[in-house]
């Protein structure tokens, strides 16, 4: 049986395992690179004390993981711009090109982020204005299409989470306007938008689900059975 029913088992695992490996990179440079740098003395000092580290040792590990986490965290996008490029139908089309991932019986384009906060209020304007050059122009090859800036995580309103497809309109800083309403021009959520890809209303939860099981077959490391449920609860925080 395989783990989804949108992606191949060999696709997911692949995608799963350039993660893993950006992980095990992201060590090994943030290790190699440790004393390269001049190391803040007082830094050491408070956040041993004020962190309640016992030991050098130990603030080293963790300043080490928190260096290597910034790598792992921006390829998360990348991730899920990858995941759904092997959905059939849908194209992956790299990083550095017109969009990130590419419809054309749908006529969708989308620019893939992985957070909410991943690119900051006052450049997302740029991004509007990117994809209405590719929506709107006549000679444009993607005329009509509908371009989604996407948010996998999606930003928080009153302590909950949000699900969203509406109009982008990001406000430009220089005149205090924000851009037109373009019903072509849209942001939407990650949970929505594994949807709208895989046509399944509960993709990107399935995926998360079953990410521990697809670890396990690839590197033979397999979390406590104790620790799924809280796990989840992370997903869930973020997601409903």
């Amino acid at each position: 049986m395989p783990y989804l029913n949108w992606i191949s088992d060999d696709a997911i695992k692949l995608e799963v395992k350039r993660i893993l490996d950006t992980a095990s990179s992201g060590i090994l440079s943030a290790s190699d690179s440790f004393h390269k740098n001049v190391i803040d003395p007082f830094a050491v000092i408070f956040e041993m004390s004020g962190f309640g580290i016992d030991t050098v040792d130990q603030w080293e590990i963790t300043e080490k993981s928190r260096k290597a986490q910034k790598t792992l965290s921006n390829a998360f996008g990348i991730f899920h711009q990858k995941v759904l490029g092997h959905v059939d139908g849908w194209q992956d089309l790299g990083t550095g090109k017109s969009a990130d991932l590419l419809c054309e019986d749908k006529k969708v384009l989308a620019e893939v982020k992985n957070k909410f906060n991943t690119v900051k209020g006052s450049d997302q304007v740029k991004v509007y204005d990117h994809l209405d050059s590719l929506v709107m122009p006549i000679a444009s090859r993607y005329k009509d299409y509908t371009a989604y800036y996407v948010e996998i995580i999606p930003k928080p309103k009153g302590g909950k989470s949000q699900v969203y497809n509406v109009p982008f309109t990001p406000s430009d800083n220089e005149t205090k306007q924000p851009r037109p309403t373009n019903e072509l021009i849209r942001k939407i959520d990650g949970k929505s938008f594994y949807e709208l890809v895989t046509g399944e209303a509960h993709a990107l939860e399935s995926l998360y689900s079953e990410l521990p099981q697809i670890i396990y077959d690839i590197t033979g490391n397999k979390l406590k059975e104790t620790e799924h449920a809280a796990i989840l609860n992370y997903f869930k925080i973020a997601f409903n």
